[in-house]
């Protein structure tokens, strides 16, 4: 999931949480799972693209590696905030809706990476 996820840049919830409710694991369950397992995938990935990017002469001040500092500001900083949103909307929500959403939200993404 970890690998995956840093090749195409998304979180590790868009393969974890299909996978959960594939294995009969109830939808909210597999959300809050994902979310236990983001920082972990995410720390993995990030000691993976800062040591990918040691000496690469062409990366902008502020990098540590492929890692730019005052973008992993503003996400952190945004995600932090937006997190506790998502988890009340997603808790609030019947099984079947939130299955829908995500399902389209993955859809989304699959478009944007065959698109771009």
């Amino acid at each position: 999931i970890g690998m995956l996820s840093s090749l195409v840049g998304a979180g590790g919830a868009f393969v974890s949480v299909p996978f959960m409710t594939w294995c009969n694991v109830k939808i909210h369950d597999a959300v809050g799972t994902s979310a236990a397992l983001g920082f972990p995938i995410a720390l993995a990935g990030t000691l993976g693209y800062i040591w990918a990017g040691q000496g690469m002469p062409e990366m902008p001040p502020g990098s540590i590696g492929y890692l730019y500092l005052p973008g992993l500001i503003v996400v952190s900083l945004a995600s932090m905030c937006t997190a506790p949103l998502g988890a009340r909307t997603a808790h609030r929500m019947d099984i079947r809706p939130l299955k829908k959403v995500f399902a389209v939200v993955l859809y989304i993404l699959a478009a944007y990476f065959l698109f771009r």
